[in-house]
Parts: C-alpha cells; sequence; structure tokens
C-alpha cells in the first residue's frame, strides 16, 4: 500500500463511525478500529476488542502508519476509556496524528430554558451522561496540550438515519406524540455527521470545538407526525406533557430535561459545509428513500 494513504483508526465503530468509515474506505482510506468484546463486529472492516479491562495490545505496531483518530466510545463513571488505556500511547504518536476527534454530545450545554447555546457557551450538564462527556472533553484537551495533539471536539445533536429514526417506533406502534409546546429538540442526519468529520479533516484546526446539528430543531411531536405522514398511518393522538411524564421511567424523563437552541454556525462559517439534510423533514425523505419500506 502507498504510504501516503490515510488511515483512520475509530476506536468504537459504532452507527456515526462506520457510516464516516464507510465513506472514506470508498475513497481508498484505510480503516481499522475496535469493537467492545463479545460485542457485535463492524460488518466491512476488521476490529480489534476493546474496553476499559481490554485494552490494545501491541499499540506502537498497530498505530505506526495511523494519520487520523475517531473516539466515539462513551465515558463510564470512571472517566474515559480510551484517554485512560491509550491516551499516553497516544501522545507518543502525536507527531504523525494529523486529526484526532472526541465525539461529544450538545448535552453538555444542560438547559438554557430554550435560549441558544454556541460552541464558547457555559457547559452545565444537568444530566450524568452529559457530565461524564464535558469531563471528559477536559481531559482530552488537557492531554492535547501537552502533548501536542490534533484534537478536534465535536458536540452531536440527536443521531438519526437509516435503520434508526422515528420510523422504528411507528412501524412498531409505540410512537407516542408527546406535546411540550416551545420544547426543541436538535438533530443531525448521520450523513451529516460525516460531512462535518471529512470537513474537517480537510480542514483541521487542533483545538477546534464544533457542534454539529442541523437548521431546524423541531418538537417531537411533529417529527412523528410527519414521520407518520410518509408512512402513510394515522399519527396517534397528542398527549400533554404534564400527562405523559408519569408514565416516563427515568431515562425518558432525562430527554425531557433540557431545552436549548443549538447554533451551528460554525461548522458552515469555518469548514464550509453545506448539509445534506438541513431538516428534519428532508432527512426523513431520505431515510425511508434508503429503507424503502
Amino acid at each position: 500500500m502507498n504510504e501516503t494513504t490515510p488511515h483512520l483508526f475509530c476506536f468504537g465503530l459504532g452507527y456515526s463511525a462506520t457510516w464516516l468509515a464507510r465513506d472514506l474506505a470508498r475513497q481508498g482510506w484505510r480503516i481499522s478500529g475496535t469493537h467492545r468484546p463479545g460485542g457485535a463486529l463492524a460488518q466491512d472492516f476488521a476490529t480489534l476488542p476493546f474496553d476499559r479491562n481490554t485494552p490494545l495490545a501491541g499499540f506502537d505496531q498497530i498505530f505506526a502508519d495511523v494519520t487520523h483518530v475517531l473516539v466515539s466510545v462513551p465515558p463510564d463513571q470512571a472517566g474515559c476509556p480510551v484517554l485512560d488505556m491509550h491516551g499516553d500511547d497516544l501522545a507518543r504518536h502525536a507527531a504523525h496524528l494529523q486529526w484526532l476527534a472526541y465525539l461529544s454530545t450538545v448535552g453538555v450545554y444542560g438547559d438554557t430554558k430554550g435560549r441558544p447555546v454556541n460552541e464558547t457557551s457555559r457547559l452545565l450538564p444537568t444530566q450524568e451522561r452529559s457530565r461524564f462527556r464535558g469531563l471528559a472533553e477536559t481531559r482530552w484537551q488537557n492531554l492535547a496540550a501537552r502533548a501536542r495533539l490534533a484534537l478536534h471536539v465535536f458536540r452531536l445533536a440527536g443521531i438519526y438515519g437509516p435503520g434508526r429514526s422515528p420510523f422504528d417506533k411507528v412501524r412498531a406502534g409505540t410512537a407516542q406524540r408527546i406535546g411540550k409546546p416551545g420544547h426543541l429538540f436538535s438533530r443531525i442526519h448521520v450523513a451529516d455527521i460525516a460531512n462535518v468529520l471529512k470537513a474537517s479533516m480537510a480542514k483541521p484546526n487542533p483545538g477546534g470545538i464544533y457542534n454539529v446539528c442541523d437548521d431546524d430543531p423541531a418538537e417531537p411531536s411533529e417529527v412523528i407526525k410527519y414521520a407518520c405522514e410518509l408512512l402513510g398511518v394515522l399519527a396517534p393522538d397528542e398527549i400533554a406533557f404534564a400527562d405523559a411524564i408519569k408514565d416516563m421511567g427515568a431515562m425518558q424523563q432525562s430527554f425531557w430535561a433540557d431545552n436549548r437552541l443549538v447554533m451551528n454556525d460554525k461548522i458552515k462559517d469555518e469548514l464550509g459545509v453545506k448539509l445534506d439534510y438541513p431538516d428534519y423533514k428532508s432527512g426523513l425523505q431520505a431515510v425511508l428513500a434508503v429503507e424503502g419500506l
């Protein structure tokens, strides 16, 4: 293989990382990465088992020609497993790593009662999982500053795409339309996550932080209604949030705890990204076209 062939290593070849990896593989990139021990293997790529209890063996050999790194493994109560197990190893390879991305969440901003947030806004997460993300961001930034790693942080909104969309619940008959006027959720089609990451690879800015969401934050009730329209089925009646919350589990309630307007100007102004799916309607139409159902 040509020595100049770029090589992306993904810690966690999950939904978003696999979409990006397939895009890059079609362009001739070399792809490798990890899977959870005992979990499903990536269909298209050879992967190695990794978690906090299963660090990579032979790291220097594995990373000898790696040029780009994507970290999508979520943090736990102890911190970020990738950073804890291999932070020093990555620092040792900093000189030839052109780009390192950490996938975080817009949840780190917490609840602003609907007020806008951008990449310079204070991090005030209200949920435990978002606090873990915020702490992981800080630790990655500290390591990057010490080791001169080309770190980029991407704060993702709610991810959807083929095989992972409101259509799934509508088809299963479990979709609900919960009405909470003025409570907006930001989303991003998985293809546009890949578009943003590729744009950053083409124009790296070590230390850069980016919100990754579309242009059309919307109430979940309206998204479910539109998904039903596309499928040609009757939308469920809307349930007032005050009534619906009585039957919600703790996890579902947590998704309704924060209300914020996430701004995405930076991915356009700095990276020149033009979203393929700037709103949920175009995104859901594309999902349905791919699924063909």
